[in-house]
């Protein structure tokens, strides 16, 4: 196995994952700050407030991003199969 094609796949993994998981993780954030806003000008320090917003958005954006996620990462499965082959050669 060619250390070239090593870098080449962990490459690929780690940007399939930055690509799949920024939808949930950018959602997560821009959730948190805007509450964090709301408590920092109600001086409301509640931890559940800042949780269930986030647990909501998050799955919301799993139900809007879900199946444009599991397509990527079921297309990236397929290429790695694909290449099984001729990776020890």
């Amino acid at each position: 196995m060619e250390t070239s094609a090593i870098i080449d796949l962990a490459r690929e993994a780690i940007w399939i994952t930055l690509l799949v998981s920024f939808p949930l993780l950018g959602v997560a954030l821009i959730v948190g700050v805007a509450v964090g806003i709301v408590q920092a000008a109600t001086s409301i320090n509640e931890m559940t407030l800042s949780f269930i917003p986030k647990l909501i958005a998050v799955g919301g954006a799993i139900v809007l991003f879900g199946n444009w996620q599991l397509g990527v990462l079921m297309d990236y499965l397929r290429e790695i199969y694909q290449r099984i082959p001729g990776l020890f050669n």
